[in-house]
């Protein structure tokens, strides 16, 4: 982890300018900066006590990380010896969040987009629950999941984190955000990675439907409480962002999706899936989804091959000959109307 002077990285920063602010939290605030020919975020802790330890925390948490494609890398801290103050420099994400994309982009997100989110994220999370030691995240939202040049998702904000090595370890308060946070998760001993599968559960319903997560000008005011319901009645369609039409070859993968975000929120927290579950059914949803297509692309082609060929030998054969050998004319008709049967199809294509 690098070591970058404090005061070039006011200078770059403009100290601190206002139009070099990217984001703004209940912890710190994000600058943009160009350090060595690079573009990088700058993350300093709003003046509280606790603030600096969160900071502190994900420094601790990150530099403990090996590089992932699917969490955002940090790049170096820097520490004003002056006054102790610290910053972290980290990647630049210069597309934004995914609650901004979802809430506030004038375009909403096409499905395939939001399914390959769907499974970059909980690849993220599968990292952090599947390595050594174990990382419970705690803080799983659509404001901390940004997107790169090339609009990856990656996870971000390793404020609360936790490293979990043993069941025995002390944990820390619970915490969390309203809307996303497990109401399982009420004291430091129900810390698990369950908590962080909740708020996952909650992120893959809010990307679906669009709806805030808390919104108090309807009923039931929580997304959970409104979606599971939904999605236990079948009333599928009424779950999805009608902004945009679902595609009929993507109907059945998001209502497979819907149906792991609700195991995902379950308030029995022993039935909700692990992470590694979870990205195992959800990559095995969007192949099933990728099959089809490919068969039916397949049948087409069969199916024109087959009509050219019976066109063909209408051109070289009397028709009304042929017309004869069928004793009720089901031939003449299945051509006349552009119709095949399966075997025919099938048939010429296993001579090939």
């Amino acid at each position: 982890m690098v070591g970058f002077d404090y005061d070039e990285l006011v200078n770059a920063t403009g100290s601190f300018s206002p139009t070099r602010l990217v984001g703004k939290g209940s912890h710190g605030m994000v600058y943009k900066a160009m350090l060595l020919n690079k573009m990088v975020a700058l993350k300093k802790p709003l003046q509280h006590r606790d603030n600096h330890y969160k900071l502190e925390n994900e420094i601790c948490v990150l530099s403990s990380l090996p590089k992932n494609q699917h969490v955002i890398s940090l790049l170096g801290t820097s520490q004003d010896h002056s006054n102790n103050n610290k910053l972290i420099v980290m990647e630049f994400m210069p597309n934004g969040s995914l609650h901004d994309l979802l809430h506030l982009a004038p375009t909403p997100p096409p499905w395939p987009k939001r399914v390959e989110i769907f499974i970059q994220v909980a690849r993220a999370v599968q990292f952090l629950h599947e390595g050594k030691p174990t990382v419970i995240h705690r803080d799983i939202k659509s404001e901390n999941i940004l997107f790169d040049s090339d609009w990856n998702a990656k996870l971000a904000d390793f404020g609360l984190a936790v490293l979990f090595d043993s069941p025995s370890q002390v944990s820390p308060p619970a915490a969390g955000t309203i809307g996303y946070l497990d109401p399982c998760y009420t004291t430091p001993s129900k810390l698990s990675t369950k908590n962080d599968v909740f708020s996952f559960g909650v992120v893959l319903l809010e990307i679906i439907s669009c709806r805030k997560v808390i919104d108090v000008s309807k009923s039931p005011a929580s997304i959970v409480d409104w979606a599971v319901a939904l999605i236990e009645e079948e009333r599928i369609d009424e779950i999805c962002d009608a902004r945009i039409g679902l595609p009929m070859d993507m109907s059945s993968t998001i209502r497979h999706i819907l149906y792991v975000a609700a195991s995902c929120v379950s308030s029995n927290v022993e039935n909700r899936p692990t992470i590694g579950g979870i990205v195992t059914e959800m990559e095995n949803c969007v192949i099933e989804r990728v099959r089809l297509p490919i068969w039916i692309s397949m049948w087409r082609n069969l199916v024109r091959r087959k009509k050219k060929d019976i066109a063909k030998k209408w051109q070289q054969e009397n028709c009304a000959t042929v017309l004869e050998q069928s004793d009720d004319g089901v031939l003449g008709d299945h051509v006349s109307s552009g119709k095949l049967l399966l075997w025919q199809v099938l048939a010429d294509a296993g001579k090939e």
